[in-house]
């Protein structure tokens, strides 16, 4: 009967934001201390949670993509979160994150904290392999690949793997006869 009564026993002690769920609120909690303990095999992301994993995986295992989106017609396997995530982007009025360096506005709170590294130079990610610094944890990624050689995106018609997806789309074009640059 708590949430009727809009009750919210479980207060976030950074935020101040209440829950009227402990599962809620725990997950919410990692999203401050950045705790993700589920790991995706393909490419070393992680998440809070294993429902964010799965969703994330089909990135890498789903083939098929039918929903578009209408403005720019980037594809998705699911017409769930991500695509309403993506389509926000597109709506320009809707900006609520703004930068306290520069005043610039932006769709995410993610994409502001990663606009923000511009300002202060920050590097908080370290390659446990090399010790070498970056500012953002995609790039680490990436850059960790070069040390396990790890091949995580498999073509669909031959399974010669890459280590980046923007490799993967190129290469899959030669299959079909496309060539990405047109010889002069």
């Amino acid at each position: 009967m708590k949430t009727h009564a809009k009750e919210k026993p479980y207060q976030c002690e950074y935020c101040n934001r209440g829950f009227t769920r402990k599962d809620s609120f725990k997950l919410h909690i990692m999203n401050h201390t950045n705790e993700k303990p589920y790991q995706c095999e393909y490419c070393q992301k992680r998440f809070i949670s294993n429902r964010n994993l799965k969703r994330h995986i089909h990135t890498h295992t789903i083939k098929e993509k039918p929903y578009q989106c209408e403005y720019c017609q980037k594809r998705f396997a699911e017409n769930g979160y991500l695509m309403k995530k993506h389509i926000r982007t597109h709506a320009i009025k809707e900006k609520p994150y703004q930068c306290e360096y520069c005043q610039k506005w932006f769709t995410h709170k993610s994409t502001l904290k990663r606009h923000i590294i511009t300002h202060t130079q920050e590097k908080p990610y370290q390659c446990e392999y090399c010790q070498k610094w970056f500012a953002q944890k995609g790039t680490l990624t990436r850059h960790i690949i070069t040390h396990t050689k790890k091949k995580p995106y498999k073509c669909e018609y031959c399974y010669k793997g890459f280590t980046r997806r923007e490799s993967l789309k190129l290469h899959i074009k030669s299959h079909m006869k496309e060539r990405p640059y047109i010889p002069v």
